[in-house]
């Protein structure tokens, strides 16, 4: 594999009042031009983890870098290499496509011609050109999630975040999206992708860390972690084994 991207080590966070950690010893790392999927259930984690690692939450402790930096002495120095895409759609639905693009290329720094390229780009990879006037609240679904995405790549960072970002959506915009995640891996682009779709994960991740309370309990590449586990036929039937059929309904 590539030389990390991103390394975590050991995270252990709880929160006030519970009666178990949210993630406990942790570990994950991310090669240059790698997707990991993180998978697991509702509770595993995922979230948690995602927040420390975009340096909106802190660990009790543990150790997070990205790029070289110290994501927890210096999170300032790792916000213009990191993208999220969240799971919410994070747009204002009075404004177009066009300005919220404009509005959060601002925010990552952006200006002048560079924004209004970096914009015109964007809304061409996730198909929305000949949409890019109309108010996001007149979107369908899938045209929202894609707008989404194009939010967070603007500003062409290093390591992309990205919270079940075909969640909900029609098969078309799906394919768009996942055609694009992987049309931006090989620009070099570092992604981590959460899903629950185990289809996705197989068709586009190098690796898969597979979590449930609070670590993780397998990790590799999805063919190869299939195979190690005799009588799985795929990466679902392998998730479902390791993490159990109970509901977790929290």
């Amino acid at each position: 594999m590539s030389a990390d991207l991103l390394i975590a080590r050991q995270l252990v966070k709880t929160y006030p009042g519970a009666t178990a950690p949210a993630l406990c010893g942790l570990d994950l790392q991310v090669g240059a031009g790698e997707i990991l999927g993180l998978l697991g259930p509702n509770g595993a984690g995922k979230t948690t983890a995602i927040s420390i690692l975009c340096a909106l939450l802190r660990p009790d402790s543990g150790s997070v870098t990205i790029c070289g930096e110290d994501v927890l002495r210096h999170p300032a120095r790792i916000k213009p290499l990191i993208g999220l895409v969240p799971q919410e759609i994070a747009l204002f639905p009075v404004l177009t496509a066009r300005e919220n693009l404009n509005f959060f290329g601002r925010m990552y720094g952006l200006a002048g011609q560079l924004l209004r390229q970096r914009v015109a780009e964007a809304l061409e990879l996730v198909g929305l050109s000949e949409h890019a006037e109309r108010p996001v609240a007149d979107y369908s679904g899938g045209m929202k999630r894609r707008a989404n995405l194009a939010a967070g790549i603007l500003h062409t960072p290093r390591l992309l975040f990205l919270d079940e970002p075909t969640v909900g959506i029609d098969p078309q915009s799906r394919n768009m999206i996942l055609a694009n995640l992987q049309r931006l891996r090989e620009t070099g682009m570092s992604m981590v992708y959460t899903t629950h779709y185990m289809e996705e994960a197989a068709q586009i991740c190098g690796r898969v860390a597979v979590v449930d309370h609070g670590r993780v309990i397998a990790a590799g590449a999805p063919n190869e972690l299939v195979a190690a586990h005799p009588g799985c036929l795929n990466l679902e039937e392998l998730f479902l084994r390791l993490t159990g059929r109970q509901l977790r309904d929290e």
